[in-house]
C-alpha cells in the first residue's frame, strides 16, 4: 500500500454524506403522479365488455368475484386463474402498474338498474351452483378527478421552482431553497474560521495608498486613540487606478490585517433579472455586517451599480440598476459611527460614478492607485521573483527601466513568463534573457520566424527600423535604443526597444524630440528609397495623438494658446456638440498637421547628415536580424547628451540620511573595538 493511501493513526477518516436536496420536494411527487397515470390507475374507461358476454363468461364459472360500484354505475369482474389461461380471456390479462396496491380488475360490465343486476346475480348463483362472490361498494374519485384536471398546473409550478433554483445560483451543489434566499447578500465572509493570508508585506510599492489604508485598518484595531480626540472612523475609501494596478490586493491586504469580519462582493452580485432583489441584497448585507460590526465591506467593480442616475435611461433594467444605488446611498450615510462599519470599493472608472456617492459621508477618501514608477516596479519584481529559481545574472534594476507603463499585474505576468521560457528551454534557473524574451513576447507580440516576406520588404523594414535608431541615437531628448529586431511579432514586421526616462512633466522640446524619433522610420524610406510604404501605420498614429494633445490638451500651440479642451469629469462623451467652433476646429487641424510636418522634416534631416552610418547599421540588421545598443555605440559612438540628475522626494532623503547615518554609526563601533583589541594587544 503506497504512503498516500494509508490514513494517518489519530485521524478518522470523515464520509462525505451527499447533501439533502430540496428539489425532491417537489420532483418526486411529480414523478409519483405521472407514474400512476401511466401504469397504476384502474383504467376505469378501458376492458369494458357488453352484458351479453358477460352472461356468458358467468354462465361458463369463469368469474371469481364481482364488485358493483354503485355511484358509476359499473362493476368490476375478476377472473379466476384457471381462467386467465384460456385464450379467450387473454385479452384481459392485465398488468399491475408500478404504483398500484389494490388488486386490477379483468375488464368492467355497465349495468342498468342496480336491484335488477343485483337480483340476477343472486339467482344465477343460486341455480346455477356458481361459486362467485359480489358486494358494492361507493368510490368517491373527486380527489382523482381533481388531481388529473390539476396536473398540468403542477407540473409547470415544479418546472418553475427548479428552473428559479438555477438561476438563483443554486444549481452548483446548492439546495432548492435558493429560490427563497434570492434576496440574500452573495457576500463572501472572512472571519476567524476563513482567515485571508495576504498581508501588506505582500503589497509591493504603492506607499501612499498603504498609509491610507493601515490607517483605517489601525482604526479598527484601537478606535480609542482617534476617538479620545474626537475623531471619527471614516465610513468609506474609493480605490481608484487603472487595471492591475493592485487594488483588489490591496484590500486583501486590508482583509488578512485587520482582523475582523470582512465581506467581500463584486458590483455585479447585485444584478439580478428580478426586480428588487439588487436592493434586497444591499439591506441584507450592511445588516450582517451591522451584527458582525466592527467590520469591512469590499465592494469590487462598484461602477456596476454605481453609475450616474439619469444617463441612458432607455430601459427597465436601468431603472433596477438606480433602485439599487438608491438602497446603497441610503445605507452608506444611514448607520451610526458606532457600528464600525466601513466600506471599501475600487473601480476604474470613477468619471462614470454617481456625484452622491463620491461625496464625502459615504466614500470620505478617494485613494488613486496609479501605475508604479522605477523603485516601484523594482519591489514588485522582487516579490514575484521569489517562487522563481533566478540565475545570477538577473539584473532587475534594468528589467525595472526596461518595463514603464507595467502595471503589477504585467510584472507577475512578466516573471511567470519568463519561467515559462526558460523551462520550455530545459534550463535549470531563469535568466536574465528569458526576461528579456518575456518582455519581447509580452509587447510586441508572439515571435513569427517563418513568416513569409519577401527580400525586398525585409531590406524595407530593416532600413524603417534603422531609420528609428539612427534618428532618436541623435537627439537628446529621444529613449536610448535597448534592441532592434526585423523578425516579425505580432501583427509587425520588425520592433524597436528603448529606455525611456521616468519624468513627471515633459517639455515641449522633448515632446518634439520623440515625434521625430517615431517619424525616423519613414523618413528613412524616403530618403533611402523615395518610396513610402504602409508599415508606419502605428507611427502614424502615435505622432497624430501627440500632436493633438500638444494642441488640444496642454496648451503648446502658439495659435490655440492657453486654452484646453480636455474634460477630465468625462461628461463630454455624452455630448454631442465640440466646445470650440468651426473655424477653431480647423486652426487645430492646420495645427496638428504642421506640426508633424516640420518633424518629419527635421527626422529628413538627420537621416540625410547620417545615410553612410544608417547604411551600415541596416546592413548589419538584416545579417544578424536582431542588434543592440552596443552595435549602435561601435557604429555612432557614444551618444554626447548627459542625463539629468533625479531628485528624490524628501521622505526618500529623510529615509537615505538615516540609512547612512546607521552605516556611520556601525562603521565607528567596529573602530572602536579594532582600537580596544590593539591597546590589549599592547599591554600584554
Amino acid at each position: 500500500m503506497s504512503k498516500q493511501n494509508t490514513p494517518k493513526k489519530g485521524n478518522k477518516e470523515q464520509v462525505k454524506l451527499p447533501k439533502f436536496n430540496f428539489s425532491w420536494l417537489y420532483i418526486i411527487p411529480i414523478l409519483f403522479i405521472l407514474s400512476y397515470m401511466m401504469f397504476g390507475s384502474d383504467n376505469n374507461t378501458d376492458g369494458k365488455v357488453s352484458f351479453t358476454k358477460f352472461k356468458s363468461y358467468i354462465n361458463a364459472n369463469d368469474i371469481e368475484e364481482i364488485i358493483i360500484l354503485k355511484n358509476l354505475g359499473t362493476a368490476q369482474v375478476f377472473l379466476k386463474k384457471e381462467a386467465l389461461d384460456k385464450e379467450e380471456y387473454k385479452k384481459y390479462n392485465k398488468k399491475k402498474g408500478l404504483f398500484s396496491i389494490s388488486k386490477e380488475p379483468n375488464f368492467i360490465v355497465t349495468y342498468g338498474d342496480i336491484q335488477n343486476f343485483e337480483n340476477y346475480l343472486t339467482e344465477t348463483k343460486r341455480d346455477k351452483n356458481l361459486d362467485f362472490i359480489h358486494d358494492n361498494k361507493v368510490i368517491d374519485s373527486t380527489f382523482g378527478d381533481i388531481l388529473i384536471n390539476f396536473l398540468p398546473f403542477l407540473i409547470l409550478i415544479g418546472l418553475w421552482l427548479f428552473f428559479m433554483k438555477r438561476m438563483s445560483g443554486g444549481g452548483a451543489g446548492g439546495g432548492g431553497s435558493q429560490i427563497f434566499n434570492i434576496g440574500k447578500s452573495k457576500a463572501k465572509l472572512f472571519d476567524k474560521d476563513q482567515k485571508v493570508q495576504t498581508s501588506f508585506k505582500d503589497v509591493a510599492g504603492l506607499q501612499g495608498a498603504k498609509e491610507e489604508v493601515q490607517e483605517i485598518v489601525d482604526f479598527l484595531k484601537n478606535p480609542e486613540k482617534y476617538t479620545a480626540l474626537g475623531g471619527k472612523i471614516p465610513k468609506g475609501a474609493l480605490l481608484v487606478g487603472p487595471p492591475g494596478t493592485g487594488k483588489t490586493l490591496l484590500a486583501k491586504a486590508v482583509a488578512g490585517e485587520a482582523d475582523v469580519p470582512f465581506f467581500s462582493l463584486s458590483g455585479s452580485d447585485f444584478v439580478e433579472m428580478f426586480v428588487g432583489v439588487g436592493a434586497s441584497r444591499v439591506r441584507d448585507l450592511f445588516k450582517q455586517a451591522a451584527q458582525k460590526s466592527p467590520s469591512i465591506i469590499f465592494i469590487d467593480e462598484i461602477d456596476a451599480i454605481g453609475r450616474a442616475r439619469g444617463k441612458s435611461n432607455m430601459t427597465g433594467g436601468n431603472d433596477e440598476r438606480e433602485n439599487t444605488l438608491n438602497q446603497l446611498l441610503t445605507e452608506m450615510d444611514g448607520f451610526d459611527t458606532d457600528t464600525n462599519v466601513i466600506v471599501i470599493a475600487a473601480t476604474n472608472r470613477a468619471d462614470v460614478l454617481d456625484k452622491a456617492l463620491m461625496r464625502a459621508g459615504r466614500f470620505d477618501r478617494q485613494i488613486y492607485v496609479d501605475l508604479p514608477d522605477l523603485n516601484e516596479r523594482k519591489e514588485i519584481f522582487e516579490v514575484h521573483i521569489k517562487p522563481l529559481k533566478l540565475d545570477k545574472d538577473v539584473d532587475l534594476e534594468f528589467l525595472s527601466k526596461q518595463t514603464p507603463g507595467f502595471s503589477g499585474a504585467d510584472i507577475a505576468n512578466l516573471c511567470n513568463e519568463a519561467a515559462l521560457m526558460a523551462a520550455r528551454q530545459d534550463k535549470k534557473a531563469v535568466h536574465h534573457q528569458d526576461f528579456l524574451d518575456a518582455t519581447d513576447r509580452i509587447v510586441g507580440g508572439l515571435e513569427k520566424k517563418n513568416k513569409l516576406i519577401t527580400v525586398k520588404e525585409k531590406t524595407t523594414v530593416a532600413y524603417h527600423e534603422a531609420g528609428h535608431a539612427t534618428v532618436g541615437w541623435m537627439l537628446e531628448y529621444a529613449a536610448p535604443l535597448v534592441k532592434v529586431t526585423i523578425v516579425p511579432r505580432g501583427q509587425s514586421l520588425g520592433a524597436a526597444w528603448y529606455l525611456p526616462e521616468e519624468r513627471m512633466l515633459v517639455e515641449k522640446q522633448q515632446m518634439f524630440d520623440e515625434m521625430c524619433m517615431t517619424l525616423g522610420g519613414r523618413a528613412a524610406e524616403k530618403v533611402m528609397f523615395d518610396v513610402i510604404t504602409t508599415g508606419a501605420l502605428s507611427d502614424l498614429e502615435k505622432v497624430t495623438k501627440q500632436a493633438k494633445a500638444m494642441v488640444t490638451i496642454y496648451g503648446l500651440s502658439d495659435k490655440i494658446g492657453n486654452l484646453s479642451y480636455y474634460d477630465s469629469s468625462g461628461q463630454s462623451e455624452y455630448g454631442f456638440t465640440k466646445p470650440y467652433s468651426e473655424k477653431t476646429a480647423q486652426i487645430i487641424d492646420e495645427e496638428i498637421s504642421l506640426l508633424i510636418e516640420n518633424q518629419y522634416q527635421r527626422a529628413i534631416k538627420v537621416i540625410t547628415e547620417n545615410k553612410d552610418k544608417l547604411v551600415e547599421l541596416a546592413e548589419l540588421l538584416l545579417e544578424k536580424e536582431v542588434i543592440f545598443g552596443e552595435d549602435l555605440v561601435k557604429i555612432f559612438g557614444e551618444r554626447p547628451f548627459k542625463k539629468s540628475p533625479i531628485a528624490i522626494s524628501n521622505s526618500k532623503k529623510k529615509e537615505a540620511e538615516k540609512e547612512k547615518q546607521i552605516i556611520k554609526e556601525k562603521k565607528e563601533a567596529e573602530e572602536k573595538l579594532d582600537k580596544t583589541d590593539d591597546n590589549s594587544d599592547k599591554n600584554e
